[in-house]
């Protein structure tokens, strides 16, 4: 397998990058069982890519939901809206 830009990630659907981190999670386990004779260079790599494809998820759930925050006015105990500053 060769290595996966991010580019590449971003241009996939969700459900494609779901099964592309099932096979890679698979593959590290692999890798790992193997790395006695040598492949840690493979291990590094399916990490990496694995770590792109949760960067890429965790960044598509901010952009569509905004965090809110809700803290108590202390002086009217009636909970307010904070929005996130950006």
């Amino acid at each position: 397998m060769s290595s996966l830009k991010a580019k590449e990630l971003k241009e996939i659907g969700k459900t494609e990058r779901g099964k592309k981190l099932e096979e890679l999670k698979l593959e590290l386990i692999k890798a790992k069982s193997q790395s006695n004779k040598g492949g840690s260079s493979r291990i590094k790599e399916i990490k990496k890519i694995i770590a792109r494809i949760y960067t890429i998820d965790k960044k598509n759930i901010e952009n569509k939901k905004p965090m809110e925050k809700v803290i108590l006015n202390e002086s009217k105990l009636k909970p307010r809206k904070v929005e996130k500053k950006t």
